[in-house]
């Protein structure tokens, strides 16, 4: 019998079993380090306390006694407005810095400086070059690669002084940008001056910091995320639907188990490509295994799983319980959502901890520090040092739990209009015809304070059963997968209309459009639609939501996706509590400045109705038939 306070902790049944199994092995988890820190401090849940100068650290009371100012004189709007400010600026250059190592790594494999890396996708090379006013005729791939890759390292900087992919706004949106001084004008200036606006006695009007929080934002959704997405499809391939497996099970006693964890496609593709290597193999096998299993937790997961099939072990709050399994021989880390916790517990299970990235080191790993120009001769060392450690690994000690779940992926923006026909025609059909009530995008992490998977799962089963067209990225998406949600038999789960469509294209009642950078996706497709009725995003029956949100990328996420027009739900509540004047712009006023806003609503029950509320409402805006509620 699981303990009560396990099944409080996630849904997920094989974690469930894996966290019983950590308290019998004494490990120490995410969750016991949460409740070791309660009460969490109150000024830093309100956002009212701040230490970037040497005068602090400084707070404000909330209930409006001494101290209302800083020592600097800041009051709480500005206290609150520079540390939100920053989260966005954080959140952008962790995901805009992803998207500059792909450029890097397509700018050296053009120029032939690369190993094991070739442009796989030249269709869309030469679509994406065309974007950018780069001449194809007559050009070889190479040739046209290194241009792109050149005018896409412009936008980083100072030069240029706009974003080629904005462009793809319509254009009633473009116009919003520009009036309101928001137009992204490079990725790096942007978040310099946020950074440089929220340092002591710089910025003090919260509404002009936040719409520079704003302009940050879309400098990622638009730029950095948009060109990891774009030119990872070069690199690696354009996702098409995949199936695959996913949860714990995919763990196997008999094989060498790698997991690959993080969300950069450029160590994880090498990794996977040398575990196929028939040397690699032979390799295993003498040392007793039957083969190799790769599998992915978080992003990088998202990534090999939609353009190689690869199955995912979990989501974020997987990662300590993965190795927990007793199963796993090499952990294989490059950046991002990656706890330092796990040396340890590597340690624990002899499991060999590998760090790649030399942003990302941690303390008591290996490192084996990966280099585009030996990628694949890397991704094969990497390979052999988890052979290794399976002549260590300890068959008392593992335990993998229950079986597991088939899962479709790969829905990029190509393969979605690919299914309809090459437009978007028959999907607006669909909407105008109530078949489809509108569409919601479910994206964002796990967090401990919430049980895990709980929200997201919860949020898209009501949707669906609503007709409600739910598409997904990141941890989310595997959440709905673990759940049995993403194959096409799901779609007896949604309301008449949309289960009628999902049967006929064959496909889930949700898609999994990706890892988290690839919501940039979700903003083209959304794009597509709004030019094709000629109306500007915020008209569309569509939201966002964020029902377990964490980390400073998903601030930024959701800062660049109501700037673009989509109203958004989240979860947990930001620490924006200490200012009632941000708290209003952010959920009431962006409303009348882009169209759209934030809300926040924990019970993923009730975001469901908030949703299907404004869904209805942009729907009747058009001139559409609201459906009935409830699946018919």
């Amino acid at each position: 019998m699981i303990k009560e306070e396990f099944l409080e902790r996630t849904i997920d049944s094989t974690a469930r079993k894996s966290l019983e199994k950590a308290d019998q092995d004494r490990i120490e988890t995410v969750w016991d380090r949460l409740e070791s820190q309660e009460p969490q401090c109150g000024y830093g849940l309100l956002g009212i306390c701040c230490r970037n100068c040497a005068m602090g650290p400084c707070r404000i009371d909330p209930f409006g006694n001494n101290p209302t100012r800083g020592v600097c004189g800041a009051d709480a709007d500005t206290l609150v407005a520079r540390n939100l400010a920053r989260m966005i600026a954080a959140g952008a250059a962790a995901h805009s810095d992803h998207g500059r190592d792909i450029v890097e790594v397509l700018h050296l494999t053009a120029l032939g400086k690369t190993s094991g890396y070739q442009i796989t996708d030249e269709e869309k090379l030469k679509r994406i070059a065309g974007e950018y006013g780069i001449n194809v005729d007559g050009r070889v791939k190479e040739e046209i690669a290194k241009e792109l890759a050149e005018k896409a390292m412009d936008e980083y900087g100072m030069r240029k002084n706009t974003l080629q992919f904005a462009e793809r706004a319509p254009e009633k949106r473009k116009e919003i940008w520009k009036n309101l001084g928001i137009w992204p004008r490079s990725i790096d200036r942007e978040i310099v001056e946020i950074m440089h606006r929220t340092t002591m006695g710089v910025d003090a009007d919260f509404v002009n910091i936040l719409l520079q929080g704003l302009r940050v934002s879309l400098s990622d959704g638009w730029g950095g995320s948009m060109i990891a997405t774009e030119f990872s499809d070069i690199l690696f391939g354009t996702p098409t639907p995949k199936e695959s497996f996913v949860n714990l099970g995919v763990l196997k006693e008999d094989t060498v188990n790698i997991i690959v964890h993080g969300h950069n496609p450029l160590m994880s593709e090498m990794v996977v490509d040398a575990s196929r290597d028939a040397e690699i193999i032979k390799l295993a096998k003498q040392k007793g295994a039957t083969g190799i299993t790769l599998a992915g937790i978080c992003c990088t997961a998202n990534e090999i799983l939609m353009r190689k099939g690869i199955p995912v072990a979990g989501n974020f709050l997987i990662q300590e319980l993965a190795i927990t399994t007793g199963a796993v021989d090499a952990m294989v880390v490059d950046y991002q959502c990656i706890m330092p916790s796990l040396v340890p517990i590597a340690d624990c299970y002899q499991t060999k901890l590998i760090t790649t990235s030399p942003k990302a080191k941690i303390k008591g790993a290996t490192h084996i520090e990966f280099d585009p120009e030996r990628a694949y001769e890397i991704g094969k060392e990497i390979v052999k040092e988890a052979i290794e450690a399976y002549g260590n690994r300890n068959p008392d000690r593992v335990n993998i739990p229950n079986h597991p779940v088939k899962m479709m992926a790969g829905f990029s923006a190509e393969a979605i209009l690919g299914a309809l026909g090459g437009t978007v025609q028959p999907l607006i059909d669909a909407i105008v015809a109530g078949k489809i009530r509108g569409i919601a995008a479910i994206v964002g992490c796990n967090n401990p304070k919430i049980k895990q998977d709980y929200g997201h799962v919860t949020l898209a089963k009501r949707l669906i059963e609503n007709n409600v067209l739910v598409i997904q990225t990141g941890c989310s998406a595997i959440a709905t997968g673990k759940a049995g949600l993403l194959v096409p038999e799901a779609a007896d789960q949604a309301g008449e209309g949309l289960k009628e469509i999902a049967n006929a294209l064959g496909v889930p009642p949700i898609l999994h459009m990706g890892s988290c950078v690839d919501i940039s996706r979700i903003l083209t497709v959304a794009a597509v639609i709004a030019k094709e009725l000629n109306v500007d995003i915020s008209d569309l029956p569509v939201a966002g939501a964020a029902p377990e949100w964490m980390t400073e990328k998903a601030v930024a996420i959701g800062a660049y996706v109501v700037a673009s027009g989509i109203f958004t739900v989240l979860g947990p509540i930001p620490p924006v509590l200490g200012s009632a004047n941000v708290t209003g712009l952010l959920t009431q006023g962006l409303g009348d400045v882009v169209g759209a806003t934030f809300a926040v609503e924990p019970d993923p029950e009730k975001a469901a109705e908030l949703i299907i509320k404004h869904i209805d409402e942009k729907r009747k805006a058009l001139g559409l038939t609201t459906p009935p509620t409830g699946a018919s």
